[in-house]
């Protein structure tokens, strides 16, 4: 008879720790969300780039993702304009993108810097000379927020060196703040980062135009550097931009995804095959997926014509 009670009390309480681990099972929901990438947008009256970009804010608010997170070169351009431009573009910026119905989260790319390109001539003096322009009208160059569970990380990869309109290059303040920042992050929590310029890219060696040990505006010359912060942490994902092209790669853990352009080959049709488009990132529990979404612009349904009276877009880079 003792023997028996005890076996129903083994069997009651493992009944219980069943049930218990069956409701907590059940209860705990796989995080799901997406978000899209809009990487060089290059907005600005010529080409009808105004209408591209109202086109492509129309589609991402068809698909209703949690926020948009922008990759840089968001207008064409602060660099090599003069001042009445260049706000005229943040202005149209900020009025087109102010139509997306969710957060919007922005990257600072090279052409947001107002007068960097000796083209220019602006005096460095001047109030909104360099990244104040972008952090007066647009905000912080690098910052983070969290998202169900998630940590983001938007950087500043643009250096601006005195002799020459920018590098690739994440300063040693924004390095002490990476450094800061993750002490509030726990290392299991996963990290997504975006930066304009590309901290791992295969591109230039497939190109033809491979990266020498010089300062260059192809890829962050301290990328390592920048990786070796997060080493201790889930760094699972950098969202790049700057080179209008599509690219996966994966290394160490990290994908690394350069996510073509919305602009494509700025505005005057596909890119190297790619179209207008940007990419929209889908998190399931722990899985990463991502798709280029193409908008349907097509530039050939205008007619080009010739205005004088407007000043030519700057270089492409």
């Amino acid at each position: 008879m003792k023997k028996s009670k005890q076996t129903r009390i083994i069997i009651f309480f493992s009944l219980f720790i069943l049930g218990l681990f069956i409701f907590t099972s059940c209860g705990k929901k796989e995080v799901r969300f997406t978000f899209a990438y809009l990487t060089d947008i290059h907005v600005q009256p010529e080409l009808h780039a105004d209408e591209g970009f109202l086109q492509a804010v129309n589609e991402v608010n068809e698909l209703k993702p949690d926020f948009v997170l922008t990759g840089g070169d968001l207008v064409m351009d602060a660099m090599a304009q003069k001042y009445e431009r260049a706000c005229m573009l943040y202005d149209m910026y900020k009025s087109i993108s102010g139509k997306l119905e969710m957060p919007v989260y922005n990257t600072i790319g090279n052409h947001e810097n107002f007068g960097v390109s000796k083209r220019n001539g602006a005096d460095p003096s001047h109030p909104e000379f360099g990244k104040k322009m972008y952090q007066k009208r647009i905000g912080e160059c690098y910052y983070s927020f969290d998202h169900k569970g998630w940590h983001f990380m938007a950087l500043d990869s643009i250096g601006l060196p005195p002799d020459t309109s920018y590098v690739g290059l994440v300063g040693e303040d924004q390095m002490e703040w990476i450094l800061q920042d993750l002490q509030s992050v726990a290392q299991e929590t996963p990290i997504v980062i975006s930066t304009h310029i590309p901290l791992v890219t295969a591109y230039p060696l497939f190109s033809g135009n491979p990266v020498g040990d010089e300062l260059n505006s192809l890829v962050v010359n301290n990328a390592h550097e920048v990786l070796e912060l997060f080493k201790e942490h889930n760094l699972r994902l950098v969202l790049q931009g700057h080179l209008h092209i599509i690219e996966d790669v994966s290394i160490g853990g990290i994908r690394f995804i350069t996510a073509g352009a919305v602009c494509a080959d700025w505005w005057e049709g596909p890119r190297d095959g790619m179209e207008e488009g940007f990419v929209l990132v889908s998190i399931k529990g722990d899985t990463i997926e991502w798709e280029y979404i193409d908008f349907g612009w097509d530039p050939t349904q205008f007619e080009q014509e010739e205005d004088g009276d407007n000043p030519k877009p700057s270089e492409k880079k």
